[in-house]
């Protein structure tokens, strides 16, 4: 990308995304709806999807500017790392849906902002090829797949090609059912109505990305031969292993030296035997309300899982971040980090590299400006007493349902 190029986008940004629901509403314009519905959109009803969101927004600060901060440092060390704040990129299949090569944008505007950009198993980019091109704090996805050795495969193409920590999804060996893409028919195979083939062709910048980007694909998935996107999206639902157990976890932490992460953790009793076995790291998440929809809310399940761990390990939030304040929330309750998803996918399908950037500034700038006002000098000064708890009252519901909290835009 250009510096001319670079400089147009960070102007317009700068004039129109003044916030992540700004950059929500950008992508929504942008690009096509069956498109912006897949990233959108949850399981179901979507309630779980709208309750991560709307348990960050009552979770409230407590205040004391009086304590004085003339500087604010967010830096925090994760593995032996030092990053430039607690916000990380977690993993987000197909990103190349909306933005040619999207995972390489995602990963430059991480590294270069100093932080962690974690790689899809579902990636349009090849592990090898993400770090040959992108160097500094990468993580890998994984599965458990049927075929353990395809697992196997995985982490020892994450391990040659440098990947500094690998993360183990849990919660996704049966697929979601994600009733917006059904509506769209976005399946397999594809069932895209002449509704949704018009509206693609009526966001012509996306349209001429995809059509010059190289070939669609999930590169990590591709062998020679078996390359089309339809054949290997149906093979994937096939690979995956409802079946999977602790055994499995117990043999990834010996096939994998470097740190291993759980993510899709929300029971307690999961953290601690995860810690048992010798996890480095919880990563508290619903996966982004696209699986149980009836499952409570990352940060309702993180103090429970936090107060399991015991500090033992770093416990990592993942789901509902949209505000440089909800970081410092789950900061307050125990998280070492957040990982967000949709947010930077919003950026990449607005302007690619530099709307992750963006994104990433947005929020360093909000967790900066919270810290000023609370009176917080350090990450390591908040904690849970940085949080208020209002009185409760006979026959207040104090937390609205998901119900009656719709999504912004």
């Amino acid at each position: 990308m250009t510096q001319d190029v670079k400089k147009t986008d960070r102007d317009f940004l700068s004039r129109r995304a003044h916030s992540l629901a700004d950059m929500r509403r950008l992508a929504q314009q942008r690009l096509p709806r069956v498109v912006f519905d897949f990233v959108d959109g949850g399981a179901e009803d979507e309630l779980a999807l709208r309750r991560n969101e709307a348990a960050l927004a009552q979770t409230l600060l407590l205040p004391r500017p009086l304590e004085g901060t003339s500087a604010r440092d967010q830096s925090i060390e994760l593995f032996g790392q030092r990053l430039s704040g607690p916000v990380l990129i977690g993993p987000t299949g197909l990103a190349g849906l909306l933005w040619p090569r999207a995972e390489v944008a995602s990963a430059r505007a991480a590294v270069a902002a100093g932080t962690v950009y974690t790689m899809s198993h579902a990636s349009t980019v090849a592990i090898e090829d993400l770090a040959r091109e992108v160097s500094g704090d990468l993580w890998m996805q994984v599965f458990m797949y049927r075929d353990r050795e395809l697992t196997r495969a995985f982490s020892e193409r994450a391990h040659a090609s440098g990947y500094r920590a690998l993360v183990l999804t849990v919660d996704n060996q049966v697929p979601g059912w994600r009733e917006r893409d059904l509506r769209n028919g976005f399946t397999v195979p594809l069932r895209l109505g002449v509704g949704n083939v018009l509206d693609m062709g009526l966001h012509m910048r996306w349209l001429l990305r995809m059509a010059l980007g190289p070939r669609f694909t999930l590169a990590n998935y591709s062998r020679e031969g078996d390359s089309d996107i339809m054949s290997l999206a149906a093979k994937m639902g096939s690979l995956l292993d409802p079946g999977a157990s602790w055994k499995d976890v117990e043999w990834l932490r010996q096939l994998w030296d470097r740190p291993l992460l759980l993510k899709g953790i929300l029971h307690p009793e999961e953290a601690r035997r995860a810690v048992a076995l010798g996890i480095d790291g919880i990563i508290v998440s619903n996966h982004g309300g696209r699986q149980l929809d009836a499952a409570p809310a990352s940060v309702e399940a993180l103090p429970g899982v936090v107060d399991a761990v015991a500090g033992r390990v770093p416990v990592l939030l993942d789901g509902g971040v949209r505000r440089g304040s909800d970081v410092l929330k789950a900061l307050a309750l125990g998280a070492k980090a957040c990982l967000i998803g949709r947010p930077q996918l919003w950026g990449v399908g607005v302007a690619g590299e530099a709307g992750v950037a963006w994104v990433l500034q947005l929020l360093r700038t909000e967790i900066d400006r919270v810290m000023a006002m609370c009176g917080w000098d350090r990450i390591a000064d908040i904690n849970r007493s940085s949080l208020f708890t209002p009185p409760a009252q006979d026959g207040a519901q104090l937390t609205p349902t998901a119900a009656e909290t719709p999504r912004p835009g």
